[in-house]
């Protein structure tokens, strides 16, 4: 486990925990990374976010617009928080955090850099970004909040070279998002997906290290 610095690193998007040497190496352990802004604190869910998840993920919105299993059942939420997030922390291979309301403690929605990739991979550090927020949540500026910051912290302590944002084509609340955060979006893939027994289009967009990220 990543030890957490005495005093953590200020930097734009908030505060981080320092990631030690040895786990930048290929196989980094990410567990225990936070994540602070202004009115956010981003961290790994933990057992008692099982039932907020659960209800969260009924939500039409997050089941026609994200790979979440559909009909979503209880016994997913506590699998993805107790098996697969700590899995993908140890491996490195997906940072996954919830973003909890500063003050309050509510969780407002999961963000994740997902395939995270480092400079020995064929086209070098890359991940791809992705998010979901609770319905009651959306239009406060919590997910651009936490974009910016997930991605400064990307840059910053993964090293990564660039970050990807995909959705499926007609998620205009993911692309708003994404545009506030600073990415570009780049164009459309046609029948990229098989989702729900069907293929479905979907939008890609970038945000690499020099591009500037809105305050």
């Amino acid at each position: 486990m990543p030890e957490t610095a005495a005093n953590a690193p200020e930097t734009p998007g908030g505060t981080v925990t320092d990631i030690p040497a040895a786990a930048l190496e290929s196989v980094r352990d990410l567990t225990g990374v936070m994540i602070t802004t202004g009115r956010l604190v981003l961290t790994a869910p933990s057992p008692a976010d099982v039932d907020a998840i659960y209800r969260i993920c009924q939500d039409p919105a997050i089941q026609r617009y994200t790979t979440v299993p559909s009909p979503y059942e209880y016994e997913h939420a506590r699998d993805f928080v107790e098996k697969v997030v700590p899995v993908w922390a140890k491996e490195g291979s997906n940072a996954v955090f919830g973003f909890y309301h500063a003050t309050s403690g509510q969780l407002l929605g999961m963000i994740g850099l997902h395939g995270i990739s480092g400079p020995e991979a064929k086209n070098g550090a890359m991940a791809e970004i992705g998010y979901w927020t609770a319905p009651e949540a959306r239009r406060q500026g919590y997910t651009v909040e936490a974009v910016r910051a997930i991605c400064r912290w990307g840059f910053a302590q993964l090293g990564l070279e660039r970050i990807e944002w995909i959705a499926f084509d007609g998620n205009e609340g993911s692309r708003a998002v994404a545009v506030k955060a600073g990415f570009t979006v780049e164009g459309k893939l046609r029948s990229r997906w098989v989702h729900r027994g069907e293929r479905h289009d979907g939008w890609i967009g970038s945000l690499l290290p020099g591009d500037p990220i809105p305050r």
